[in-house]
Protein backbone atom coordinates (compact mmCIF):
# COMPACT_ATOMS: atom_id res chain seq x y z
CA UNK A 1 0.00 0.00 0.00
CA UNK A 2 2.98 2.38 1.05
CA UNK A 3 4.60 1.62 -2.55
CA UNK A 4 1.34 2.48 -4.44
CA UNK A 5 1.06 6.23 -2.47
CA UNK A 6 4.97 6.44 -3.42
CA UNK A 7 4.62 5.76 -6.89
CA UNK A 8 1.34 7.96 -7.50
CA UNK A 9 3.28 10.90 -5.81
CA UNK A 10 6.10 10.28 -8.04
CA UNK A 11 4.08 10.15 -11.32
CA UNK A 12 2.26 13.28 -9.82
CA UNK A 13 5.59 15.10 -9.45
CA UNK A 14 6.71 14.18 -12.56
CA UNK A 15 3.30 15.56 -14.20
CA UNK A 16 4.05 18.48 -12.52
CA UNK A 17 7.80 18.93 -12.83
CA UNK A 18 6.77 18.32 -16.81
CA UNK A 19 4.39 20.66 -17.17
CA UNK A 20 6.02 23.61 -15.67
CA UNK A 21 10.00 22.41 -17.25
CA UNK A 22 11.54 23.04 -13.91
CA UNK A 23 10.06 27.07 -13.66
CA UNK A 24 9.68 28.29 -10.50
CA UNK A 25 6.37 29.64 -9.46
CA UNK A 26 8.40 32.98 -9.34
CA UNK A 27 9.39 33.29 -13.43
CA UNK A 28 6.18 32.20 -14.16
CA UNK A 29 4.02 35.15 -12.68
CA UNK A 30 6.95 37.79 -14.25
CA UNK A 31 5.83 36.49 -17.56
CA UNK A 32 3.04 38.09 -19.05
CA UNK A 33 2.66 35.58 -21.83
CA UNK A 34 1.57 33.05 -19.04
CA UNK A 35 -1.63 34.93 -18.16
CA UNK A 36 -4.53 34.22 -19.13
CA UNK A 37 -6.67 37.82 -21.47
CA UNK A 38 -9.63 38.39 -19.61
CA UNK A 39 -10.99 41.07 -17.67
CA UNK A 40 -10.02 40.10 -14.02
CA UNK A 41 -7.48 40.81 -11.83
CA UNK A 42 -4.66 39.04 -12.63
CA UNK A 43 -5.35 38.73 -16.42
CA UNK A 44 -3.55 39.99 -19.24
CA UNK A 45 -5.70 43.18 -20.02
CA UNK A 46 -6.73 42.56 -23.82
CA UNK A 47 -5.96 45.43 -26.17
CA UNK A 48 -7.50 47.92 -28.28
CA UNK A 49 -7.15 50.51 -30.75
CA UNK A 50 -9.36 53.81 -30.54
CA UNK A 51 -9.23 57.16 -31.89
CA UNK A 52 -8.79 60.13 -30.08
CA UNK A 53 -10.68 63.39 -31.32
CA UNK A 54 -7.93 64.58 -33.14
CA UNK A 55 -7.71 61.08 -35.14
CA UNK A 56 -4.69 59.40 -33.90
CA UNK A 57 -5.31 55.80 -33.38
CA UNK A 58 -4.10 54.63 -29.69
CA UNK A 59 -3.81 51.07 -28.34
CA UNK A 60 -3.40 50.37 -25.04
CA UNK A 61 -0.23 47.99 -26.37
CA UNK A 62 1.20 51.20 -26.63
CA UNK A 63 1.59 52.40 -23.18
CA UNK A 64 3.30 48.60 -22.37
CA UNK A 65 6.15 49.38 -19.93
CA UNK A 66 4.14 52.17 -18.28
CA UNK A 67 1.34 51.40 -15.39
CA UNK A 68 -1.88 52.42 -16.87
CA UNK A 69 -5.10 53.55 -15.72
CA UNK A 70 -7.98 52.70 -18.12
CA UNK A 71 -11.01 54.46 -17.37
CA UNK A 72 -14.54 54.54 -18.60
CA UNK A 73 -16.73 57.47 -18.82
CA UNK A 74 -18.85 59.91 -20.58
CA UNK A 75 -19.69 63.65 -19.75
CA UNK A 76 -23.28 63.48 -18.72
CA UNK A 77 -22.20 61.12 -15.96
CA UNK A 78 -21.89 63.04 -12.45
CA UNK A 79 -19.54 60.81 -11.01
CA UNK A 80 -17.51 60.59 -13.82
CA UNK A 81 -17.16 64.44 -13.42
CA UNK A 82 -16.30 64.06 -9.85
CA UNK A 83 -13.66 62.11 -10.45
CA UNK A 84 -12.01 63.80 -13.27
CA UNK A 85 -10.22 66.60 -11.49
CA UNK A 86 -8.27 64.25 -8.96
CA UNK A 87 -7.49 62.19 -12.07
CA UNK A 88 -6.04 65.07 -13.95
CA UNK A 89 -4.23 66.01 -10.48
CA UNK A 90 -2.60 62.26 -10.20
CA UNK A 91 -1.50 62.49 -14.37
CA UNK A 92 0.28 65.83 -13.78
CA UNK A 93 2.13 64.56 -10.35
CA UNK A 94 3.06 60.83 -11.98
CA UNK A 95 3.33 61.15 -15.86
CA UNK A 96 7.19 61.74 -15.76
CA UNK A 97 7.26 58.10 -13.41
CA UNK A 98 5.96 56.14 -15.92
CA UNK A 99 2.02 56.00 -15.52
CA UNK A 100 -0.42 56.98 -18.18
CA UNK A 101 -4.31 57.61 -17.89
CA UNK A 102 -6.23 55.85 -20.98
CA UNK A 103 -9.91 57.56 -20.54
CA UNK A 104 -12.14 55.60 -23.15
CA UNK A 105 -15.13 57.98 -23.80
CA UNK A 106 -17.91 55.92 -24.45
CA UNK A 107 -19.29 58.14 -27.51
CA UNK A 108 -22.09 55.90 -28.54
CA UNK A 109 -23.68 57.29 -25.28
CA UNK A 110 -22.88 61.18 -26.08
CA UNK A 111 -25.09 63.64 -28.03
CA UNK A 112 -22.29 65.01 -30.16
CA UNK A 113 -18.36 64.81 -30.33
CA UNK A 114 -18.31 68.25 -29.65
CA UNK A 115 -19.45 67.99 -25.83
CA UNK A 116 -16.50 65.70 -25.67
CA UNK A 117 -13.82 68.10 -26.72
CA UNK A 118 -15.82 70.87 -24.58
CA UNK A 119 -15.62 68.80 -21.29
CA UNK A 120 -12.13 68.27 -22.39
CA UNK A 121 -11.31 72.18 -22.47
CA UNK A 122 -12.94 72.88 -19.39
CA UNK A 123 -11.63 70.24 -16.79
CA UNK A 124 -8.29 70.98 -18.60
CA UNK A 125 -7.69 67.39 -19.36
CA UNK A 126 -3.90 66.21 -20.58
CA UNK A 127 -4.15 62.61 -20.42
CA UNK A 128 -5.07 60.25 -23.49
CA UNK A 129 -8.64 60.28 -24.48
CA UNK A 130 -10.29 57.95 -27.04
CA UNK A 131 -13.65 57.79 -28.17
CA UNK A 132 -15.22 54.31 -28.00
CA UNK A 133 -18.26 55.09 -31.14
CA UNK A 134 -19.04 51.50 -31.37
CA UNK A 135 -19.57 50.86 -27.38
CA UNK A 136 -16.72 47.74 -28.82
CA UNK A 137 -14.42 48.54 -25.89
CA UNK A 138 -17.22 49.10 -23.52
CA UNK A 139 -18.45 45.77 -24.08
CA UNK A 140 -15.07 43.82 -24.29
CA UNK A 141 -14.71 45.13 -20.75
CA UNK A 142 -17.74 44.99 -19.47
CA UNK A 143 -18.49 48.44 -18.12
CA UNK A 144 -21.71 48.11 -16.56
CA UNK A 145 -21.69 51.13 -14.77
CA UNK A 146 -19.66 54.06 -15.14
CA UNK A 147 -17.18 55.34 -14.81
CA UNK A 148 -15.54 52.00 -14.80
CA UNK A 149 -11.50 51.62 -13.98
CA UNK A 150 -8.72 49.31 -14.68
CA UNK A 151 -5.40 49.41 -13.39
CA UNK A 152 -2.83 47.83 -15.16
CA UNK A 153 0.59 46.89 -14.51
CA UNK A 154 3.79 47.30 -16.56
CA UNK A 155 3.77 43.98 -18.06
CA UNK A 156 0.24 44.64 -19.22
CA UNK A 157 -1.74 42.63 -16.05
CA UNK A 158 -4.75 44.24 -14.55
CA UNK A 159 -4.08 44.60 -11.06
CA UNK A 160 -7.27 46.53 -9.99
CA UNK A 161 -11.04 47.09 -11.29
CA UNK A 162 -13.15 49.84 -9.70
CA UNK A 163 -16.96 51.03 -10.60
CA UNK A 164 -17.24 54.10 -9.23
CA UNK A 165 -15.12 56.84 -8.82
CA UNK A 166 -11.22 57.09 -8.09
CA UNK A 167 -9.65 59.70 -5.45
CA UNK A 168 -6.82 61.05 -6.12
CA UNK A 169 -5.27 58.95 -2.95
CA UNK A 170 -6.99 55.70 -3.76
CA UNK A 171 -5.25 55.90 -7.11
CA UNK A 172 -1.77 57.04 -5.45
CA UNK A 173 -2.13 54.16 -2.92
CA UNK A 174 -3.01 51.43 -5.54
CA UNK A 175 -0.51 52.62 -8.51
CA UNK A 176 2.47 52.66 -5.54
CA UNK A 177 1.18 49.00 -4.74
CA UNK A 178 2.19 47.34 -7.90
CA UNK A 179 5.33 46.75 -9.14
Amino acid sequence: MIAIIILFGLLGWTVYDTAFKGKSSSSIDNNSSSYVEGINKGNRAPDFKLQTLDGQTVALSDFRGKKVIVNMWATWCPPCRAEMPDMQKFYEKYKDEGVEILAVNLTQAEKNKEDVARFLKDYGITFTVVLDEMGEVSEKYQAQAIPTSYLIDSKGIIREKITGPMSYDWMVEKIASME
